[in-house]
């Protein structure tokens, strides 16, 4: 199948979720039962196409990189790296019942295990949010790096929550937000035009579309 993970955990100033099943579920209950709509948007705004080349950072239990796979088809490549092993472990499980050929890695997004100019496409889902501030320029780095001249990322987001309106998520979501403003200042900073941004149309999600120069 060519899905691999190692069982270590790599040295990381982020946040690391372990507990891949809860995970799970609570992405599930927090998209209020949307979370396949939100998989399905999110490779919309990345434009992603057969035979690509797709990085999913932070990738979790693997739900978009599985659906990406089945984007990109059998002459595409999908690779997802987390931090943690606990949901590299259910996401290598799903990769196995879906039947597809997808590399997990253990890695930490500040240090990409891949040669420069790899992916068409770089995905960060809910995982910015996670890391503070100078990790996060390190990252979107790390992305430019990886990516090939003219690649997209495609970052989305928890931004912060308007005044007195509050969501669902938010009485749950206690790991810090990434605004829109600040996202589109990170990838300018790294060196890519953006392209689009705007609202997702789910919760306080924000998206950023851009293109490696």
């Amino acid at each position: 199948m060519g899905i691999t993970a190692t069982q270590s955990v790599p040295a990381t100033k982020g946040l690391v979720l372990h507990r891949a099943f809860l995970y799970d579920l609570l992405l599930w209950f927090l998209s209020r039962g949307n979370e396949c709509k939100m998989r399905e948007k999110a490779l919309r705004l990345a434009r992603v196409s057969e035979r690509e080349k797709v990085l999913d950072i932070g990738c979790g239990t693997g739900t978009l990189a599985i659906a990406a796979k089945r984007h990109v088809g059998e002459r595409g490549m999908v690779c997802g790296v987390d931090a943690s092993p606990q949901m590299l472990a259910r996401a290598i499980k799903k990769g196995h019942k879906a039947g597809l050929n997808i590399d997990f890695r253990n890695a930490a997004v500040e240090a990409l295990p891949f040669p420069d100019s790899q992916f068409d496409v770089v995905m960060s889902t809910l995982m910015l949010h996670h890391l503070p501030a100078k990790l996060r320029e390190e990252c979107v780095r790390e992305v430019r790096r990886v990516l090939k001249p003219g690649g997209r990322l495609l970052i989305i987001d928890f931004g912060p929550p308007e005044a007195h309106q509050k969501s669902i998520i938010d009485h749950f979501h206690h790991h810090g937000h990434a605004s829109l403003p600040s996202m589109i200042d990170l990838v300018q900073r790294a060196g890519m035009e953006v392209v689009e941004s705007g609202a997702v149309g789910i919760s306080n999600l924000n998206y950023v579309y851009a293109a490696a120069r």
